[in-house]
């Protein structure tokens, strides 16, 4: 999962790509990166790290252009590395390409063995990189159909902003997996992985970038070119559970109302007689935890307070990484939680370490019950499209039936929602979602490679 933002005919493009990036770090917290071209010439800058890390006013100054695109990354397969931040940027026979990609493409491997074949030198392990060779070898003539010849027989999961010289390019695979808008500032076209990134450059929302669809801005206008659909739409379910902001409209619908949604129907389907009140862990499952409290009738609380000087804990690229944020990202809330029997709303469980720990502090605090509810269904396989779960004996319910679960996380009781409560809560639903993390029903053929480091995601 990344955040990719575009602006195409603004002065400024790299000013507003550094503000969108800004409303985009939830999605990716290794590295960030902005590409500008302007009178022929491209300016790149890459960082490990928070995008107000690295890129202040004087390092944006350095980025002259009317057109950029910008990356905020969080690696899915491959080392975390500045080799690996994106945008990347090459010269070729006819000038040069940036690409950002949100996503994951799954049969990367072989293509990447084909191109080595021929020749290719591959300056990185990003899966994404395939795509930028592709583009160089492509004899159209025209940017969009140089994308649209480098996208035949990719598989998987994406979403692209490719600059071919002055051309801004936008692309979402035909499955639809990961979310892309357009947006107009003026004159200007802004592209974002979600709304909340127009909103803070004042951008209005046009439309989504159609699944299938390749769309270029350039001097002659904005065009679009449809590549042959999918027999059915794949939409990620778990940008409205967990990765999308609240604030952001994703796949067309609200991400606030479907969380809502999804806490009311879980409420519906795992109430917690007695229980003196409901409490989220925030900040992903807030808005659940609301929807519980509406339809169970038991008021809401703040019992346990997140530290908003940490990053997002599931998105930490290492185990390590995710139990040291864990230890100084949270504390519970004593008066509150003090003997009382209490309903906990978190929006997953993946591998359970963060759960279990939580469950720790909250009994620490006094509380007498802890039930547990969970805004999705149990994650029992990987995901191949763009979430780090690469290998299955890393996910807890793969392992464990919700009872051992239950009894692993030290709660009194354990409810999940239903596959079907859930696909029937997000906009658009039930149908056109994928939900392969917890049916493992894939709609492709599984990656040639899956261990982390050989290819990496985007």
């Amino acid at each position: 999962m990344c955040g990719i933002f575009g602006v195409a005919g603004k002065p400024d493009a790299a000013r507003l790509v550094n503000l969108g990036l800004y409303s985009l770090q939830h999605r990716g917290q290794e590295s960030a990166g902005i590409v500008a071209v302007g009178d022929g010439e491209a300016h790149g800058y890459r960082a490990m790290g928070l995008v107000g890390e690295h890129f202040d006013a004087e390092r944006v100054a350095q980025l002259p252009g009317t057109t950029a695109i910008g990356h905020t990354r969080y690696s899915t397969a491959g080392s975390s590395t500045i080799e690996n931040a994106q945008p990347a940027l090459v010269n070729f026979k006819s000038g040069h390409i940036a690409l950002a990609h949100n996503g994951n493409l799954t049969n990367a491997t072989e293509i990447r063995e084909r191109l080595e074949a021929y020749g290719s030198i591959f300056s990185s392990t990003m899966d994404s990189e395939v795509i930028v060779h592709r583009l160089a070898r492509s004899m159209a003539t025209k940017p969009e159909e140089q994308l649209a010849e480098a996208l035949q027989g990719v598989e998987g999961a994406y979403s692209l902003l490719i600059l071919i010289n002055e051309t801004l390019l936008a692309a979402r695979d035909p499955n639809g997996w990961r979310p892309l808008v357009m947006g107009k500032l003026g004159d200007a076209v802004v592209f974002a992985s979600e709304t909340c990134a127009l909103d803070i450059v004042g951008a209005t929302l046009e439309r989504e970038v159609l699944p299938g669809e390749i769309i270029a801005v350039d001097k002659e206008g904005v065009r679009s070119l449809q590549l042959p659909p999918a027999k059915e739409l794949h939409r990620c379910v778990f940008e409205h559970v967990y990765f999308a902001r609240p604030d952001s409209q994703v796949f067309g619908g609200s991400v606030d109302r479907a969380r809502r949604n999804l806490g009311r129907r879980l409420a519906e389907e795992h109430p917690a007689p007695g229980a003196d009140f409901v409490f989220a862990v925030p900040d992903s499952s807030n808005a659940a935890a609301l929807g519980y409290a509406e339809a169970s009738g038991l008021r809401l609380e703040h019992a346990l307070i997140r530290n908003h000087y940490v990053g997002r804990t599931f998105i930490q690229p290492t185990q390590e990484g995710r139990d040291a944020k864990v230890r100084v990202k949270y504390n519970a809330v004593r008066d509150v939680l003090d003997g009382k029997s209490v309903v906990m709303v978190d929006d997953s469980i993946v591998r359970g370490t963060t759960t279990r720990g939580l469950v720790s502090l909250i009994r620490g605090a006094g509380a007498r019950e802890v039930h547990m509810r969970v805004a999705s269904p149990p994650i029992t396989h990987p995901c191949w499209y763009g979430i780090d779960t690469p290998e299955r004996d890393q996910l807890i319910a793969a392992r464990m039936s919700v009872e051992e679960i239950g009894r692993h996380i030290g709660v009194d009781s354990l409810g999940y929602i239903s596959r079907e409560g859930m696909l029937g809560a997000v906009p658009g639903g039930p149908t056109g979602f994928c939900h392969a993390c917890f049916s493992g029903e894939y709609p492709t053929r599984p990656p040639t490679i899956l261990k982390k480091n050989r290819l990496g995601g985007s």
